[in-house]
């Protein structure tokens, strides 16, 4: 479905991204973060595994081509799960009509929502974009697209240093982490990955806009990022009534080398059971993975977290070392199909 060519400039015409367009979309995406990171480096390999990989699988795109025949923008709607579409959009800051484009590309990616919603038999779905907290003109164009502010999440990063490879604390009495169990062949054991899918979903119910996401959405998503690695998977269990029950769960990645050429580690989700909280297992796991990223020679690990979290989980990582390197926000607006 093409964009509505007549809001945008004129001579303009619109595409679907492809390969070779890998250079400029790096680009454009480098340029988009640098002034709310102080980095502009980007992951090229996720990059082009949206244009071209896993990840483009579930991604409806278009960049935005001025009269000179130069990408000049890109459109991203991600089918994220049943209900929720989350929209990423990168346009030429230096652009005069940088408004009027992204005026036009969020309406596209309004019309792909309702596409999607559409496909899943649904009667709508909620288009979630995440803006630099600081980015004030992403932030115009959404509210001139009718969305709202609705969440603030800092993204946290914590040194690692090689003597943390057999650091203590171990895990608390009565708390039990290992890792994903894998066959002979390498890969995970079934049961193991259905049980940190039940693990985040049930650990996450009470959270901000938590929705649930089934388990070959959630296998396929995570298995989409280049630094994904099974065995970064952990579950935890603790003692009920004298049985081991699960506890627990996280799931990291491995982030690209930073400034220094090394390696990082990233905690995309860390979910610890209602059952069990005030444990210890969250710190346990989160020394977990510490742990590992110490004896892989990384430097660093990386996470999110909502500013606003019921858990209090923002001064748990604070009191472990993490420090806050930038804001991100959740900006949404529910469509009907």
């Amino acid at each position: 479905m093409d964009a509505p060519e007549k809001t945008l400039p004129e001579g303009w015409t619109t595409r679907i991204p492809e390969l070779d367009d890998l250079p400029r979309l790096v680009e454009l995406r480098s340029a988009d973060k640098r002034p709310w990171t102080g980095s502009g480096g980007v992951d090229e390999a996720a990059i082009g595994s949206e244009l071209a990989g896993p990840k483009s699988w579930t991604r409806r795109q278009q960049v935005a081509v001025d009269p000179d025949g130069q990408v000049r923008a890109w459109a991203s709607a991600h089918d994220r799960a049943a209900g929720r579409t989350m929209v990423h959009l990168y346009v030429d800051r230096s652009l005069a009509v940088a408004a009027d484009v992204a005026a036009a590309l969020y309406a596209w990616l309004e019309e792909q929502g309702r596409v999607i919603a559409v496909r899943r038999g649904l009667p709508g779905t909620q288009l979630d974009a995440s803006p630099f907290a600081d980015d004030t003109a992403q932030r115009g164009w959404l509210t001139a697209a009718g969305y709202k502010n609705m969440r603030t999440w800092l993204q946290m990063t914590r040194p690692v240093h090689p003597e943390e490879a057999d650091a203590p604390p171990g895990p608390r009495k009565g708390v039990r982490i290992r890792r994903v169990a894998t066959h002979d062949n390498g890969l995970p054991v079934a049961g193991d990955l259905q049980t940190v899918h039940q693990m985040l979903e049930e650990s996450f119910e009470d959270h901000f806009n938590s929705y649930r996401e089934s388990f070959p959405e959630f296998l396929q998503r995570l298995r989409e990022d280049p630094g994904h690695r099974w065995d970064h998977w952990w579950l935890a269990y603790v003692e009920v009534d004298g049985q081991s029950e699960p506890a627990g769960a996280v799931v990291s990645t491995v982030l690209q080398a930073g400034p220094s050429g090394t390696e990082g580690s990233y905690v995309d989700y860390i979910g610890v059971h209602r059952r069990a909280r005030g444990r210890g297992v969250a710190k346990s796991l989160l020394f977990t993975v510490i742990r590992d990223a110490a004896a892989r020679g990384r430097d660093r690990v990386g996470l999110e977290v909502d500013a606003d979290s019921p858990t209090g989980a923002d001064g748990l990582y604070r009191s472990l070392g993490w420090v806050t390197d930038y804001a991100t926000e959740s900006w949404h607006k529910d469509i009907d199909a």
